[in-house]
């Protein structure tokens, strides 16, 4: 029995979790809103707990009737398209939202475990360049992913929607320090740490020593500065993509997928 309620009160406080535009505060009550019903099956079948959803009337009964069905404890609060768009400040494309409880992050040493090919993320703040990183990486076959503490949450909306769900298949944590602690920590971990950066003389992504190091971490820096200078000297090897025509780079989600199909290859 599915437990449907119909919107009457926007103020609702109930309501409230799907209205919220600084998502920090979603952060703080150990929620997130996962969106779509591809992305929300992806974390239902990750173990996430559904807190409330908020679906238009017609999703329902249609892509997201097998949801409503696995969760029958579940509020879910409905109502037609334009009342839900009138709440929310922005139109459900996908018909469905979900608020769902985040879970304890896990320990580097848990996630690295039998790790070989890893992705660190430094100080990446846009959510959408987060999101496309954790979708190339989980489906070019990277083991794990690290993010610095100043990174954007892989938890946010945005963030969930573009990795298509792959934050919740691909196992990540972030990983406490300040640069160049976190290169030190990897290096005593056993990984060869690389610095994708236009810096010094890099060598050549597909360099033999580079794609024959047994444990190897990808460090990845933010679009405009890059990475911190104390990472790129603290690393063993600094990367280049080889480019033509006069670019000297690519968007940082490109380049991240470029590496993860160099060095991340299945036998």
């Amino acid at each position: 029995m599915r437990n449907i309620i119909e919107v009457t009160d926007l103020s609702a406080p109930e309501l409230t979790p799907f209205t919220v535009t600084n998502e920090y505060e979603l952060t703080k009550q150990g929620v997130f809103v996962a969106e779509s019903p591809k992305v929300i099956r992806t974390a239902l079948e990750a173990g996430y707990e559904p807190v409330s959803m908020l679906a238009e009337r017609g999703c329902i009964t249609g892509r997201a009737a097998d949801i409503a069905e696995a969760c029958p404890e579940t509020p879910i609060y409905t109502a037609c398209r334009d009342t839900l768009e009138g709440l929310t400040g922005y139109r459900l494309t996908q018909g469905i939202l979900c608020l769902m409880r985040r879970k304890e992050l896990p320990a580097p040493e848990s996630v690295l475990h039998g790790a070989k090919r890893i992705a660190v993320l430094e100080n990446i703040m846009n959510q959408t360049n987060v999101g496309a990183i954790f979708r190339s990486a989980a489906a070019l076959g990277a083991d794990a992913l690290l993010l610095t503490e100043n990174c954007s949450d892989p938890l946010f909306r945005r963030t969930v929607r573009v990795s298509m769900g792959a934050v919740f298949r691909l196992p990540w944590c972030v990983i406490p320090g300040r640069s160049p602690e976190y290169v030190r920590t990897l290096d005593e971990m056993g990984f060869a740490c690389a610095a994708m950066a236009l810096h010094g003389d890099p060598v050549s992504i597909g360099d033999p020593a580079l794609c024959a190091e047994p444990r190897l971490a990808l460090f990845f820096g933010t679009e405009d500065s890059g990475l911190r200078p104390e990472t790129i000297a603290a690393c063993r090897y600094t990367v280049k993509i080889p480019m033509s025509h006069g670019i000297d780079s690519l968007n940082v989600a490109a380049a991240s997928a470029v590496a993860f199909y160099q060095f991340c290859k299945q036998d």
